[in-house]
């Protein structure tokens, strides 16, 4: 599991381990492990790190110093460094030295988008965690050169201008291609808006003495969704593996219902039993699936309801599965007609699953506004509802009712913003609600299982929501190998 730490935490975690260490040891960790990412770089856009052209874009803070420490180690096997301070009066004055010894040069800003245009390697140490709003007007004109320049670009511990803490973008940002964070993930490496500026992201161990309980974010790897996903013992029947009720669709969206179902039924419960209008198109597609017309009050016994997908209008539906004293997952036209009392009313648990746009009603605020600080929208909506809250997007994120680190989903692909997608992600997460998970853990392995899913039935090409249904079990599979050590 990778987990992302808070500023806050990680400034804490320096200051201790600092005390305990040689002055300007970390940093030295830091410089190394910086430099050996860019000494990589250079030998794939150059061929090898002698002779390779390389400018720093040095700030004030210690990131400054981080760059110019790299910078010399750089220049020492050879490459030509040039180091650009923003602030020359206040840049790291040991880093500083350091480089010129080492052979490295020093130039003045005026001239730096010429070397930018010609450079290899740009090094981003302009703005370190503890920066916030965005790039100062004299950084732009740089980060806008490297962007256009064929040259690589690689941030050090963030890229500058992005919201370490919430993943926000305020005004204009470095775009690199990797960054090299230290001791830790920061939630803005894993969340976007800023995600996107991030690139790949390599972590240096520096010994920071981080406890996990400490962490802002989670995000689940294969062997942590292996250990959650549910498999039958030798004593179970469908009954003991769970059954999951999906109340969905409508004479409109009959599709829904038939995509809720196909993630249902490929998402670990013993059987599924459909509740709707829909009933004679599920039945044609997944003949197992038990059908009634009786309503979710009389459909038979369920561990867990998925209702809300393609519903329509039907808001006495949706009353009826909320009143149910088991777990339920409200999606779609569910998150719209759910009255927000009885949400908050319910003891078992609740697990809804908006996208940017019904996260925006739930809130009353701007579809943008969500989209642009992601975290802090899923955490509310959890706060407001008593609910667990996976907000879909192109970082999907859950937040559980009781607090606790946020889980942020590292599969998917850009091919799954395709209709029903999210249909196919309800039912799969409802039914391993019904297999016992809890609320947390379902929005988090089924979003995990979906995005790869979805990046099987793609492999780079448009795909249909029916696809990415189908290839679920693939997707189990491989997160399976993991455990069994295949």
């Amino acid at each position: 599991m990778r987990t992302a730490y808070s500023v806050e935490t990680v400034r804490n975690a320096e200051r201790e381990l600092m005390a305990r260490l040689p002055e300007g040891a970390l940093m030295q960790r830091a410089a190394a492990g910086l430099a050996a990412a860019c000494a990589q770089v250079l030998g794939r856009v150059a061929g090898r790190v002698y002779g390779g052209r390389v400018v720093l874009l040095v700030g004030s803070g210690d990131n400054g110093g981080d760059a110019l420490y790299a910078g010399a180690r750089l220049a020492r096997r050879g490459a030509g460094v040039t180091a650009v301070p923003l602030s020359p009066d206040r840049v790291h004055g040991a880093g500083l030295a350091a480089l010129r010894r080492a052979g490295g040069r020093v130039a003045g800003s005026h001239g730096a988008r010429e070397l930018i245009e010609r450079a290899d390697l740009v090094v981003d140490g302009i703005v370190g965690i503890g920066g916030k709003g965005g790039l100062r007007e004299e950084a732009v004109p740089l980060a806008q050169a490297a962007a256009r320049s064929r040259a690589s670009v690689v941030a050090v511990d963030l890229p500058s201008g992005v919201d370490a803490d919430t993943g926000q973008v305020h005004g204009a940002a470095v775009r690199a291609d990797l960054t090299v964070t230290f001791g830790a993930h920061k939630p803005g490496l894993l969340i976007d808006p800023a995600r996107e500026y991030a690139g790949s992201v390599r972590l240096v161990d520096i010994g920071l003495p981080l406890p996990d309980e400490a962490a802002e974010l989670e995000a689940l790897q294969h062997a942590d969704v292996a250990r959650l996903l549910p498999v039958p013992g030798m004593e179970s029947d469908k009954y003991r593996r769970g059954v999951v009720g999906i109340a969905a669709g409508s004479a409109r969206y009959p599709g829904a219902a038939v995509l809720a179902v196909a993630g249902a039924l490929r998402g670990g419960a013993g059987a599924v039993r459909y509740v709707g209008p829909a009933g004679d198109a599920v039945i044609a597609r997944y003949p197992e699936t038990l059908v009634s017309d009786r309503g979710p009050g009389r459909a038979g016994r369920v561990q867990a309801w998925v209702v809300g997908p393609g519903a329509g209008d039907d808001a006495g539906t949706v009353a009826e599965v909320l009143a149910a004293e088991v777990p339920v997952l409200i999606d779609a036209d569910g998150l719209r007609l759910a009255d927000a009392a009885a949400v908050r009313a319910r003891t078992a648990p609740t697990l809804m699953t908006p996208h940017a746009g019904e996260a925006a009603a739930l809130l009353g605020v701007g579809r943008e506004e969500v989209e642009g600080a992601r975290l802090a929208s899923a955490r509310e909506l959890a706060g407001r509802y008593g609910a667990t809250v996976l907000l879909k997007g192109s970082t999907t994120v859950v937040a559980g009712a009781e607090g606790g680190p946020v889980r942020v989903n590292s599969t998917g692909t850009s091919w799954l913003a395709t209709a029903g997608s999210g249909d196919v992600l309800s039912g799969l997460a409802g039914s391993l609600l019904a297999a016992g998970l809890s609320a947390r853990d379902a929005g988090s392995a089924g979003a995990y299982l979906h995005g790869l899913a979805g990046r099987f039935a793609a492999q780079g090409a448009p795909v249909g929501a029916h696809e990415v249904a189908e290839a679920v079990g693939r997707a189990w599979r491989d997160v399976r190998a993991v455990e069994r050590g295949v």
